[in-house]
């Protein structure tokens, strides 16, 4: 069990490292959209991932949440405000997005739930005692506030 650990240690070392590639300066042409920042937190009582994810600026009913197979997916799309004029600088990244997150442990999407207040979505899936049957489960996000 000792090895599969040490795997698993290096696969999230990877993904990290794949993930800092994405923070190059935003000066870079090649990148388009943005990246939203998401935080994964293990809960014990009850036993539960709780997943955040910072999507300042989007409209929650365009964002779809899916979980399957030990990944969670969040997509959508934060628009560009029509405003007139020319722009002296440009910071904010707007455009489609997908994060894909690993889940380390199997979790039951059916009893998921998803919420959206100020900007951060919160997606809170139960420890499951055995994988899931279905292999694809989508998750309504309620708003608050």
């Amino acid at each position: 069990m000792r090895k599969r650990d040490d795997i698993d240690r290096l696969h999230d070392e990877i993904n990290e490292l794949v993930d800092d590639l994405w923070n190059v300066p935003r000066f870079v042409v090649a990148r388009r959209g943005f990246r939203p920042n998401a935080d994964c937190i293990r809960s014990e009582d009850p036993p539960a991932l709780h997943v955040l994810v910072e999507l300042p600026g989007i409209d929650p009913s365009a964002i779809k949440v899916i979980a399957a197979d030990r990944v969670l997916v969040v997509a959508g799309e934060r628009c560009r405000p029509e405003l007139t004029g020319r722009y002296q600088q440009m910071e904010i990244e707007y455009g489609p997005f997908q994060r894909q997150l690993a889940l380390h442990e199997d979790v039951d999407p059916s009893e998921a739930s998803a919420s959206f207040e100020r900007g951060l979505l919160r997606i809170d899936l139960p420890i499951a005692d055995r994988p899931p049957r279905q292999a694809k489960v989508s998750i309504q996000v309620r708003r608050h506030g």
